[in-house]
């Protein structure tokens, strides 16, 4: 009887686990966020905002994790800090560029932080990207070009897109900062940690920004208390969930969040032109590429699918 020919052939795979699941469930919520947030700048400064929306979550994950804060330990409120710190950086400066930016453009720019994320896993670890990251990065800078200047067709950033770029600096450092630390310590202690450190220092942040402090508003209170219950579940589930999911599959399943975030801006009635629709659409698909994973089987039947599952023992870049 005769032999199948079996000969290499690349393939793809995707499966999610339960922790991937989560990570999409959260980006949903995440995408959604950007049109709350962009509408709350209309009664508040951007940090007293950030400030107050992490005060929120650190009170809600403080109540259910009251058990296990005596336990803290030096490296997790290290941890906790540091990553505190970027969070307030990334959202930060996304909330400021929100004042004078659409929640679609918004979010497509801060989906750069994906292939930021080699770039500086290379700078900091010294691990050099590949050929599908180096492409990625290509990708997204072409796609910046169109989104930030879909006229003309150069660069040229205003003043909310260039901080909102900064921004996906920040949060991909935050990414890599949950992602070293994460298995070291105890979840619960750490969001906590990290959650307050982003409140304290966003509102300290408010005075060399000379905000003024808002007045009282049902939309920024209802927003605060909504937004920091959802803050909470997303860095609980964050910090959780990449435990076991390396950072390349975790950005890769975050490269949804602007596609969630346009079509509810969408639904808002926002309206990006054609060209940045484009830039928007290069971006995502530099997400996807910057994070894909191609391999080779040794034998692989002509006849069996090339879509394989992902490798139980898979630990990412």
């Amino acid at each position: 009887m005769s032999q199948p020919n079996c000969r290499p052939r690349p393939y793809i795979y995707f499966r999610l686990s339960k922790a991937e699941m989560v990570l999409v469930f959260i980006t949903m919520l995440w995408g959604g966020t950007f049109l709350i947030v962009h509408n709350v700048m209309s009664v508040s400064g951007p940090m007293y905002f950030v400030g107050l929306r992490f005060a929120a979550a650190a009170l809600f994950v403080g109540l259910v994790s009251m058990r296990a804060l005596p336990g803290l330990t030096f490296t997790e409120l290290k941890a906790g800090v540091v990553i505190g710190a970027s969070i307030m950086l990334g959202y930060g400066l996304q909330t400021m560029g929100l004042q004078s930016i659409s929640s679609s453009q918004s979010a497509f720019i801060t989906a750069l932080y994906v292939p930021f994320v080699p770039l500086l896993q290379w700078l900091v670890l010294g691990r050099r990207p590949g050929l599908m990251p180096s492409l990625g990065i290509v990708l997204a800078f072409v796609g910046l070009m169109l989104l930030a200047g879909p006229e003309g067709g150069t660069l040229h950033m205003s003043e909310g897109e260039l901080v909102t770029l900064i921004s996906a600096v920040a949060i991909a450092g935050e990414i890599i900062l949950i992602s070293r630390y994460a298995g070291k310590v105890d979840v619960r202690r750490v969001t906590v940690v990290q959650l307050a450190t982003a409140s304290v220092l966003s509102f300290l942040m408010t005075i060399p920004t000379q905000e003024r402090l808002p007045d009282f508003s049902w939309l920024l209170l209802i927003s605060a208390i909504g937004l920091g219950a959802m803050s909470a579940v997303i860095q609980v589930a964050m910090n959780w969930a990449q435990k076991s999911v390396s950072p390349t599959r975790a950005t890769l399943i975050y490269a949804g969040e602007p596609v969630w975030a346009g079509i509810v801006g969408r639904l808002a009635g926002e309206r990006l032109p054609g060209l940045a629709l484009l830039g928007g659409a290069l971006i995502v698909t530099a997400v996807v590429i910057s994070e894909l994973k191609v391999r080779r089987r040794s034998t692989v039947p002509d006849d069996t699918s090339a879509l394989s599952p992902n490798n139980a023992g898979e630990s990412g870049r």
